[in-house]
Formats: C-alpha cells, structure tokens, sequence
C-alpha cells in the first residue's frame, strides 16, 4: 500500500484526485493541502510515500515546497510515524508542457517525477507505483527539453570537478543504462543476471556519485553524456 499526500490549489482538482486514488485497492490518501508550507509540515507529520505536488501555484512556491519536502531540516534517526526510515517521501509533479524550465528546477530540487496534467487517469496511477518503488518518471513530452537544460549544468564532484563517465565501475555503467531506459530494480535484476540488493547497491552508489538524491537525476545525467538517447 503506497500512500499519498495530495498538494493542490485547486479544490475540485483535489477533490477528484482524492477520489480517484482512494478507489485504487493499493493507494491510500493520508490527507491534501492547497499550501506548500502546510504540505511541508504535513509531510514530515504523516510521512507519505508520494506527495502528488500539482495546481497552478506560483512556480517559485513549488519550487521552494519540494526542496522544503525533499530536503527537511532535520531527519530521525530511528524510523518514526512521522518519517518512516529517516526517509523524505518521493515527489511527483504534475506539470504542463512549456514549462520544461520549471520542471528542471523541480528536478534540482528534489523530484522524483514528472507527469503532463493531462495524463490519463491510469497513468497517473501507474505513475505513483513507480515513484513510490523508488523508480523514476518523467514524461517523454520533456526528455528532451530537459536534456537540453541539464547539458551545462554537471554535477560537481567534491573537489569541484565536473562527474564524467570515468567515475564508473563498468558495472555501474551498464545499471545507469538501464535506469535511463526505464527498467525498475526488479528488471534490471533480471536483465543483468544480478540481485535485487545488488541493484539497489549500485544505484545508491550512481547517485552518491553524481551527487544526485532522485533516479530521475541520473537518467539525466546518462542522456547528457550519450548513454541513452531521446525517443525521435
């Protein structure tokens, strides 16, 4: 059971997304906000597993309320109510296209995902399963804008230096594909011929690489340096 925490200025929009989750047997709606600061405390209060972040809020509000979500000041050290295994949840946004911008600076803010608002209503199910598994979504109708954004903007590494594909163990080279392409743990498990943990391990290891809390910054990162390449 994954549960949700719905973020939304609009009432109707809330209204009708509370009920559209709560008729699905796996998702659980623990409570829905129009405020991005009562979506921060409510957040770390009742420890979702998604917060669904949506409406037409100004884009500096958003952004600020999914760094505040994804970046809380301060996490438990033994798993509580209030933050289940030290853990923030994950993030998804639900965005429009022509504001690739604003879902790039989402992305260095913390989510975890990005879905068009006119997604269909099984899509944007499906899309909280996969962020919730701690898997990564980001629309096909944004790769390659925020591709685009992400090729000047490489993570540094502590001494300051830009992250190349060096820093990889051949390994690792072959998950990042994979993670770029969409395939969730279990796939890749399967793909490679290697254990779930074992995937897990690697994936945590990309990220601490690259500097990167979300798998959806590594995709990026793998089609910034060709790994992977845009659908045509």
């Amino acid at each position: 059971m994954a549960s949700v925490l719905i973020v939304n200025d609009q009432s109707l929009q809330r209204v009708g997304l509370r009920m559209l989750l709560t008729a699905e047997p796996d998702l659980t709606v623990v409570g829905d906000t129009a405020s991005g600061a009562e979506a921060a405390r409510m957040s770390a209060a009742l420890g979702p597993d998604v917060v669904l972040l949506g409406g037409h809020r100004p884009e500096t509000d958003a952004i600020e309320t999914i760094r505040r979500i994804a970046h809380p000041p301060r996490l438990s050290a033994v798993p509580g109510p209030g933050v289940p295994g030290g853990q923030p949840p994950r993030i998804l946004v639900l965005t429009s296209t022509g504001h690739e911008g604003h879902a790039y600076a989402a992305l260095r803010a913390g989510a975890g995902g990005f879905l068009l608002k006119d997604a269909t209503p099984h899509e944007l199910t499906a899309a909280i399963r996969v962020v919730a598994a701690g898997d990564a979504v980001i629309t096909p109708e944004l790769t390659r804008a925020l591709i685009d954004t992400v090729r000047h903007e490489r993570a540094p590494r502590p001494g300051g230096r830009a992250v190349g594909l060096d820093a990889f163990t051949e390994r690792e080279r072959d998950v990042l594909v994979a993670v770029a392409s969409g395939w969730s743990n279990a796939e890749i498990a399967a793909r490679l011929s290697i254990a779930p943990t074992t995937v897990k391990s690697h994936v945590s290891h990309i990220l601490a690489k690259i500097g990167a809390r979300a798998r959806v910054q590594a995709v990026a990162f793998a089609y910034e340096y060709g790994l992977v390449r845009p659908a045509a």
